[in-house]
């Protein structure tokens, strides 16, 4: 796969997305598994986190400890299914502090259309890991992405569930310095950008709505 993208390859992961894909599946199961796999992709992004060493006396001796030294962490969930990952995000991460960027896509372009943004205020101070289920035409991604480096975030990941190569592309295309981890990668868009075979509307899945 191309630099910067991270594809996972788990077995866990794939039973946990077969079930995320059966359209028999409820919106309480839904939104517990989308939890369960961005716990998983939070710990995969990060691994090239700083450390800093210490001191740690055990109950039985000495040893040397490791604490996460460099920027703090921010999550920015793009509105509206970015909220079902974060949680899942937060478990790993729980001092992190949250923004917000809303967007939908518009029915007839299919262009992504920002309303809402509220980050925190020193979040260009903080590494930056943006999180959607779904990777499509990466069009949103891209979009939100251009908002967080207009206030200044210099790193930025992206953590998606699903992704279309086409949503990859653009993404790299777009912003090659953001590193992209994705827990599945299909096969394609279809003629409505919808991900092939994906798993429906996961907006709608995880909080039942049509």
């Amino acid at each position: 796969m191309q630099e910067h993208v991270k594809i996972l390859d788990h077995p866990v992961i794939k039973h946990k997305i077969s079930i995320l894909r059966d359209i028999n599946t409820g919106s309480n199961e839904f939104r517990s598994i989308i939890k369960e796999i961005a716990m998983i992709l939070a710990y995969e992004a990060t691994k090239d986190l700083e450390l800093e060493e210490y001191e740690v006396e055990t109950p039985i001796a000495k040893t040397t400890g490791y604490k996460l030294s460099g920027k703090k962490l921010g999550i920015v969930p793009i509105l509206r299914a970015g909220l079902g990952m974060v949680d899942g995000v937060l478990e790993v991460f729980p001092a992190a502090k949250i923004g917000h960027i809303g967007m939908y896509r518009d029915e007839e372009t299919l262009m992504p259309v920002e309303y809402y943004s509220k980050l925190p205020l020193d979040v260009e101070k903080r590494d930056i890991i943006v999180i959607d289920p779904m990777l499509a035409t990466g069009g949103s991604a891209c979009d939100a992405i251009d908002n967080l480096k207009a206030k200044g975030c210099n790193s930025i990941r992206l953590l998606s569930i699903i992704a279309a190569p086409e949503g990859i592309e653009k993404l790299r295309e777009a912003h090659p310095d953001v590193e992209i981890t994705v827990a599945q990668l299909d096969e394609g868009l279809n003629e409505n950008s919808y991900i092939v075979p994906g798993l429906g509307d996961a907006g709608d899945r995880l909080f039942g709505t049509k």
